[in-house]
């Protein structure tokens, strides 16, 4: 009878085991293929480095500079096809991020979520060609989830203090920001927001290769 026992609690503890490793693989594999993705994105966009011929000088020198610095972790890859800007997402909006490529703005909806996802770049290096969007433009944002495909349904000019494209939103979507107008010389006094509603989403499964920066 003692063995029924032992053999009955044997078994327990191996299911116990099975499950609590199968709970750990459901949250260990989002988390290591974000990873993968970022370290991904992140080497192809070194290794091709940004189309600079429509930058100003002094913002080609800085994106150089800061290639040289340990990047921060890409979260998604920003596309607007018509115009040809292709942009790593990364977290804060740090020169070095800003350098880099295009930065989530605190406080607002994280790439791939719900809500008003809001991005800024400069208006002299990566989003240089924000100024040819056009409403109904296409724009791609790539995370480890999957693609959201949103439309640009309105361009404004406001102020440095007019912060109300910022606020969340009870549709999905996507606001680009950047200074204006865009070859202002010295600290511009305006800014210039792309907004943009979701189309539709596609999911990525976890054995589907990151996005790459194609060129």
């Amino acid at each position: 009878m003692q063995s029924v026992r032992v053999s009955t609690t044997q078994w327990i503890s191996r299911i116990c085991m099975l499950a609590g490793t199968v709970l750990l693989g459901f949250w260990c594999v989002p988390m290591v293929y974000g990873l993968v993705f970022s370290h991904v994105v992140l080497a192809r966009f070194q290794a091709h480095h940004a189309e600079t011929m429509a930058w100003a000088p002094g913002r080609v020198a800085a994106y150089r500079d800061a290639l040289k610095v340990a990047a921060p972790p890409a979260t998604a890859v920003l596309r607007i096809p018509r115009v040809g800007i292709e942009v790593p997402v990364m977290e804060g909006t740090s020169k070095l991020v800003m350098n880099l490529g295009a930065g989530h703005i605190e406080g607002t909806a994280s790439p791939g979520g719900a809500g008003n996802v809001a991005l800024a770049s400069h208006r002299d290096g990566y989003f240089r060609h924000l100024k040819d969007v056009r409403v109904g433009d296409r724009i791609e944002m790539s995370t480890a989830q999957g693609t959201d495909v949103y439309q640009v349904e309105q361009l404004q000019v406001v102020s440095p203090r007019d912060v109300s494209s910022l606020q969340p939103t009870a549709k999905p979507v996507l606001t680009l920001v950047t200074c204006y107008p865009f070859f202002y010389l010295g600290p511009a006094p305006q800014r210039y927001i792309v907004r943009a509603s979701l189309l539709s989403t596609s999911l990525l499964s976890t054995n589907t290769a990151a996005p790459s920066l194609e060129r």
